[in-house]
């Protein structure tokens, strides 16, 4: 009966050893592995992806590469929702989106001007202001072909771009209100000179025979890219701004001057505009996707060249 008693006393203190020791572990590995890896990686996020948007100091390697394949991901996705609305994407519907990028920019600089305050603000800046713009883009699409729709005719890409454009003119009536417009040499810089280098490039391309640019879309991503360009340098050269994206800022501090811009433009969208152009298949889906792509490139030139643009003319 006493033997009994010690072997069962003796199992209980086994099994309660074992308890503390796999919590003393636990404790252990908690306190010295866990707790400092969550540290760090808590800190890295906020380092790379929320304190550039809280602040908005910009883009860092770390959340540009992040970014770009976040938008090679949405791509494909935003493709397969454009078809199962059954919207055509072609040059006509290209052209129709055009406003609401013009729209979102000159909702990006209502930001600028400090007129909302965080959390709000925090939606109109980079890259979440990406999201909100389409978010609103595709409620208007959607109810541009429900109009079509319930009046039984007409064409949904005409009241799509009507929305954009209303979208963009109150954009316009709110930084009239806010801002007075300061420096309106700008925007006629900024234009001016894309307009008068694609226009040279063109003439030299037609001369040597190379048809990049007989497309009126490889135009229109190239003159846009080139604005882009030419806001930086107004900005950064004559008015004493600073470049927030990675690899134009490097090249912006070895050379001492925006204008590298130009070179980089070109050596990177003309090769890009040539592959999209010759190594597609020409079937119906290659097409479309490469037709997306064009206006996502648009999109990426276009947007933060008129951000650029109208906030320096208001000179926020």
């Amino acid at each position: 009966m006493y033997g009994e008693v010690s072997l069962d006393l003796f199992r209980f203190s086994h099994k309660l050893l074992n308890v503390s020791g796999i919590r003393i572990f636990l404790y252990y590995v908690t306190a010295v592995i866990i707790m400092p890896l969550i540290d760090k990686v808590t800190r890295f996020i906020n380092d790379y992806y929320i304190d550039p948007i809280l602040h908005d100091s910009g883009y860092n390697i770390v959340n540009t590469v992040t970014w770009a394949i976040l938008l090679g991901i949405c791509i494909f996705g935003v493709v397969k929702l454009l078809k199962k609305l059954d919207i055509k994407i072609d040059d006509k519907f290209t052209a129709s989106v055009i406003p609401f990028i013009l729209a979102g920019s000159s909702l990006r600089v209502i930001e600028d001007t400090g007129i909302l305050t965080p959390p709000a603000s925090y939606l109109f800046i980079t890259p979440n202001i990406y999201f909100v713009v389409f978010v609103i883009t595709v409620f208007f699409l959607v109810l541009s072909k429900w109009l079509v729709k319930a009046k039984g005719s007409g064409d949904y890409r005409k009241n799509f771009a009507g929305f954009g454009i209303a979208w963009l003119v109150a954009n316009l009536v709110v930084l009239f209100y806010l801002e007075d417009l300061v420096l309106p040499w700008v925007p006629v810089f900024v234009i001016c000179a894309a307009s008068m280098i694609v226009y040279i490039i063109k003439i030299v391309f037609d001369r040597i025979g190379f048809d990049l640019l007989r497309s009126k879309t490889n135009i229109t991503i190239l003159w846009v890219h080139l604005m882009d360009a030419s806001s930086t340098i107004a900005g950064i050269d004559f008015l004493g701004y600073y470049e927030k994206h990675v690899v134009p800022a490097y090249l912006i501090d070895i050379t001492g001057t925006a204008f590298v811009m130009y070179p980089l433009k070109l050596s990177i969208f003309i090769p890009v505009l040539y592959l999209l152009d010759n190594h597609f298949e020409e079937d119906e889906e290659s097409q479309t996707l490469k037709t997306f792509l064009k206006l996502v490139i648009i999109v990426l030139g276009l947007s933060p060249a008129c951000r650029n643009t109208i906030r320096m003319a208001f000179g926020v």
